[in-house]
């Protein structure tokens, strides 16, 4: 964390004259820089947060090999600054003989500050190639000029680094979403099974115990291969580090877990209006049972009151619903929510459905007495009618109303006649109300009113 990306450079190429004395004083000052700056680099490399946990972590995959030839091209890097360090010991040794050096003083710094004086041996080169930045064959030796090793280390410390810090922000980022996340599943599994939501039993427990099994899996594998997670920078020129933490099956995860968190509380809405829902079936079905035990009383009425009728049969309770609320009940009582919320919602369509059939089924039965009812007030109104005009004690009319009444008060009743004599005392008590003259009209029809 912090740590430079790169080492400082040595601008320009070695020249070939031979430097004067105010020329290797400053190529020693600038060097000097170098060293302390690279130092420091190293040190905090040494130091980072995420090489400790390289380090110590049981590694895995792509992040295994790489870590593999990262820790030995961090052994290489360290090789070639111990060179670059005896180099430029030896250089301040050379310029601290006199305070003016000699011709042959400024020949050998010439050739220890730009020539390619500097050898590192086969074992420290080698590594190089596992930075994927000088493959190639293994040498007994290589031999360096100051800036070229300055460049060298540049490259083995970009690399190393990349994978370091490419690693820590898997570390930092994945596992702690992982485990907040893991935490509102053990949240939601609690109140799952609070509900009855199990696996094998509904859907959403299934979801959940996929979606445990993912993120366990997820986060063993975080931890073990964080590069297999890491998605770099297009631009491959970037600072060590350019990327991004690929949290695909992390997302996926927290989606699934949304979608069945959903799910659960459905249920729990269920749960909590469980029992008004049941007192309303109840109450809808024992309607539906009152109006069907009133309709067969009717029937057995109509039956007894009512001659020459057609009167429909009553079908019996609704056997299978009920059996159906008592199984409703049962989810209820063995707190099996998932179970229970499907089968309420298709019982209250249904009961709803049988109210209906059971009103349905009354009213047809009950239609013979109604008419029977309508024809016996028609009566009583022509009655009290003729009575108006002062022909109460006419013989026909009493006459044909004592025909009619006879009908309607008698059991059987027969509709038809009864409506026909009915209609007969009508015509009579409308013709009565005529006025005297031939050509005058009926004062009212046979169906006229009160």
């Amino acid at each position: 964390m912090g740590v430079p990306g790169s080492f400082p450079g040595s601008p320009g190429k070695p020249q070939a004259p031979v430097m004067d004395r105010e020329e290797v004083d400053r190529a020693l000052g600038r060097l000097g820089a170098e060293h302390e700056a690279i130092e420091t680099s190293l040190l905090a490399l040494q130091d980072h947060a995420g090489r400790r946990l390289l380090e110590g972590a049981e590694l895995t995959g792509v992040t295994k090999d790489r870590w593999a030839a990262t820790e030995q091209s961090i052994t290489v890097l360290w090789a070639h600054f111990d060179a670059y360090t005896a180099a430029l010991t030896t250089a301040r040794e050379l310029r601290a003989r006199r305070r003016w050096p000699s011709p042959d003083d400024l020949a050998e710094l010439t050739e220890l500050l730009r020539g390619a004086r500097i050898t590192v041996s086969g074992a420290a080169t080698v590594g190089t190639a596992g930075a994927g930045q000088f493959a190639g064959p293994a040498r007994l030796s290589e031999q360096f000029s100051l800036e070229e090793l300055v460049g060298r280390m540049n490259a083995l410390y970009a690399e190393a680094l990349n994978v370091i810090v490419s690693a820590d922000a898997v570390w930092s980022a994945l596992p702690a979403r992982i485990d907040l996340l893991a935490a509102e599943l053990r949240r939601t599994l609690s109140l799952a099974r609070s509900v009855g939501v199990r696996p094998g039993e509904h859907p959403a427990g299934d979801d959940l115990e996929r979606i445990t099994y993912e993120l366990t899996q997820l986060r063993a594998q975080v931890v073990s291969d964080p590069l297999a997670f890491w998605i770099p920078d297009a631009d491959r020129s970037a600072a060590p580090g350019g990327g991004r933490p690929d949290t695909a099956r992390y997302d996926r995860a927290a989606r699934a877990l949304e979608d069945a968190r959903r799910e659960i509380e459905a249920v729990l809405d269920v749960r909590q209006d469980a029992e008004r829902r049941l007192m309303q079936l109840r109450d809808v079905l024992s309607r539906a049972d009152r109006t069907l035990t009133e309709a067969r009383q009717a029937r057995g009425e109509v039956l007894a009151k009512i001659a020459a009728s057609e009167v429909p049969a009553v079908s019996g309770p609704p056997t299978a619903l009920h059996e159906q609320l008592a199984t409703a009940a049962e989810y209820r009582r063995h707190a099996q929510w998932h179970r229970l919320s499907p089968l309420l919602d298709s019982l209250e369509q249904r009961a709803e459905d049988e109210l209906h059939r059971a009103r349905e089924s009354l009213t047809a039965v009950t239609a013979p007495l109604a008419v029977r009812a309508e024809l016996r007030g028609r009566l009583d109104a022509y009655k009290a009618k003729a009575a108006r005009h002062g022909l109460a004690e006419d013989p026909l009319l009493t006459e044909r109303y004592d025909v009619a009444r006879r009908m309607l008060w008698s059991a059987p009743c027969d509709l038809r006649a009864a409506e026909h004599a009915v209609l007969r005392y009508q015509q009579a008590v409308a013709e009565a109300l005529l006025p005297p003259g031939p050509d005058s009209g009926p004062a009212d029809g046979p169906q006229g009113g009160t």
